[in-house]
């Protein structure tokens, strides 16, 4: 392929710039490249480039797009050559794909304006009741209080009776320390986290999480910078049928994808029965 010379490219750019001036009122063409029987028109190239765009960069866009212009006709020119009938016959595919999106969008506007999103604690609640024992936990789950203190902060000691206590009057003295120095405090006690998730905060590799969970309370650890702490309340391992708190997210979603299904299919048997209903079709 003959490589177009920046010289050309502006000689080019000048006649399209003022050829946009003709095309309005004539429509006339002035071919700027040709491979095999096609052509390229200083039309095509109407609106490549944007307001106050400079000299250099209107001859690196055009030069780009006609060099990619080229490449996709030899490439054409190439596939026509060497595909059989059968694989250039593409306007089947092309037909499938145009009736499947149309028919994609058009259900997915119904499910935007009809699907009733709403989905209450009580239909949650009632499909955990009924198939609890699909939601199998694959990784152990807890309930911390987590913590992280700067080991240049005072009263670590305090801090060390105070995770540990389930009096009300500490727990308050311990929040208020950490609001001072902490540089993590999370209180976890009403919402369940992966303890993968919270071993990744943490200078720590429990190889038996299991063993550790079922017995061990606390986890006491540290590096250079920080002394770790955590408090764990409450756990569930692997393989255990996963809380209603920790699966409502997934029924939620299940709950919905049930009544999309219903939606849809109720959408296609009424568009049947109505057009059957109407002689819109016949079966020979």
């Amino acid at each position: 392929m003959r490589k177009i010379s920046n010289q050309i490219i502006l000689i080019i750019i000048v006649v399209l710039l003022f050829a946009c001036k003709i095309i309005d009122n004539d429509q006339e063409k002035v071919a700027i490249v040709k491979v095999y029987d096609k052509f390229l028109y200083n039309t095509d190239l109407k609106g490549l480039f944007a307001a106050n765009v400079s000299k250099e960069d209107s001859i690196t866009i055009t030069k780009n797009f006609i060099d990619e212009w080229i490449k996709k006709q030899l490439l054409l020119n190439k596939a026509e050559l060497n595909l059989t009938d059968e694989d250039i016959d593409i306007e089947q595919q092309v037909e499938d794909y145009r009736s499947s999106l149309l028919i994609f969008n058009y259900k997915q506007k119904l499910i935007k304006q009809k699907l009733d999103t709403v989905v209450t604690d009580q239909e949650m609640q009632e499909y955990y009741n009924e198939y609890s024992e699909n939601f199998l936990l694959n990784h152990n789950i807890v309930k911390v209080l987590f913590l992280v203190v700067s080991r240049e902060a005072p009263e670590i000691e305090k801090v060390k009776r105070w995770y540990k206590s389930n009096d009300s009057e500490d727990l308050s003295r311990l929040e208020d320390y950490c609001y001072q120095y902490a540089t993590k405090f999370a209180d976890f006690d009403n919402s369940w986290l992966s303890f993968n998730t919270l071993l990744s905060e943490l200078p720590l590799d429990i190889e038996d999480q299991d063993r550790h969970l079922q017995h061990n309370k606390y986890i006491e650890t540290e590096d250079s910078l920080y002394y770790y702490f955590v408090k764990v309340n409450e756990y569930k391992l692997k393989s255990a049928i996963q809380p209603f708190e920790y699966a409502k997210m997934k029924i939620k979603s299940i709950i919905l994808n049930k009544r999309k299904f219903t939606l849809l299919e109720e959408l296609e048997n009424k568009v049947y029965n109505d057009a059957l209903n109407h002689n819109e079709f016949v079966i020979f």
